[in-house]
């Protein structure tokens, strides 16, 4: 387990900050960049997190968890030509559980009419924020993953991941509040 006696370091302060291994990098690199975005995307799952029912509050502790692993993984860069690097985190049953978990949700829903605009209820509306978060994060890790190589499976998680939160923010629009629908040229 990981034990913080001091919050802050100054290390830094001149725009540089440490991986895992050790190595000094720019606080703007690709890498860091990645690292901010997942980062970014956990908080945002777990804001939504305070609007959700139980069972799906439950589902995004575990997936806040597995972020964290994402982390990991991004914190240890792996040697070039090393694709079975053993530090890896991020496993693909990981992946797996968010492929049953969005069938599972899914067949609460009904059939899709149109394209769905973000809101409706506030946990659905956080849904949605958090899976434009972990676009944005997917988005940064795919921009790394052509500089440096890294765990493939957590571009797969993130990419699960928001398909994920979009099938939970149609579940959390079931009953009082309803998908918001697109209207195409409604206001032509």
């Amino acid at each position: 387990m990981v034990k913080l006696d001091k919050i802050y370091t100054r290390g830094g302060d001149k725009g540089k900050t440490s991986l895992g291994d050790g190595t000094r990098v720019d606080k703007n690199s690709p890498r860091i960049h990645a690292f901010g975005d997942v980062d970014h995307a956990n908080a945002s799952i777990g804001y939504a997190a305070c609007y959700t029912s139980d069972d799906i509050t439950i589902s995004l502790r575990r997936i806040q968890n597995d972020l964290f692993d994402v982390g990991g993984d991004l914190c240890i860069p792996i040697p070039k030509n090393n694709d079975s690097f053993a530090e890896k985190r991020l496993k693909p049953q990981q992946i797996e559980w968010l492929e049953h978990t969005i069938d599972f949700y899914n067949n609460m829903t009904p059939p899709l009419t149109s394209f769905i605009l973000p809101g409706g209820s506030i946990a659905a509306a956080s849904l949605h924020l958090a899976r434009t978060s972990t676009r944005k994060a997917e988005r940064s890790l795919i921009s790394l993953s052509t500089l440096e190589n890294i765990n493939p499976h957590n571009i797969s998680y993130l990419n699960r991941l928001s398909d994920l939160l979009f099938v939970l923010a149609r579940v959390s629009n079931i009953g009082e509040h309803q998908d918001v629908l697109w209207k195409p040229g409604l206001h032509q």
